[in-house]
């Protein structure tokens, strides 16, 4: 399983509840996405981002297959001028090299 994590800082932190709700359409998008949440940080908690994915997928073919998906690439775009900085983390949890 790969797990694929991206934090957002935005340019201004009142553009994270339109952030999640386009990242929100995201979900379900390829055969192979087992989870999918977004967040946006909460009141009062630690956060040093404004935005959060976390999702897992099936193997690295599924990951890429969303990467590569149309409508993630569309919002990928529109959302691009919104964020200060992305961090991303993609990991195998089975030991998968590919």
């Amino acid at each position: 399983m790969i797990k694929h994590i991206v934090m957002w800082k935005l340019k201004d932190e009142a553009q994270a509840a339109h952030f999640k709700a386009q990242l929100d359409s995201c979900r379900d998008l390829v055969p192979g996405m087992l989870e999918f949440e977004v967040a946006t940080k909460t009141a009062g908690l630690e956060a040093n981002c404004d935005v959060v994915l976390y999702s897992v997928f099936e193997d690295s073919a599924a990951l890429a297959a969303y990467q590569n998906h149309p409508h993630h690439q569309l919002v990928s775009s529109g959302l691009g001028p919104l964020r200060q900085t992305r961090s991303v983390l993609d990991y195998d949890t089975l030991g998968e090299t590919s």
